[in-house]
């Protein structure tokens, strides 16, 4: 299937968010996931399914003072 993720298209096997971040060797814990502009919440990475055409966007949490 092909996905956009920030903005690149990418052809995946993932079914789930949490699949895709593990793909990418993505931290969930250090992220926040937005999938055709709606946030996800992390509790629901494991159960929200992927489909052709969808759009994410992850964002990474940086500290800094």
């Amino acid at each position: 299937m092909e996905i956009i993720v920030n903005g690149d298209p990418r052809c995946l096997e993932a079914v789930s968010i949490r699949q895709l971040l593990e793909t990418l060797d993505i931290d969930p814990r250090r992220v926040a996931v937005e999938l055709n502009s709606a946030i996800v919440p992390k509790g629901d990475y494991e159960h929200t399914p992927l489909n052709d055409g969808d759009k994410i966007e992850i964002v990474h949490f940086v500290g800094g003072g």
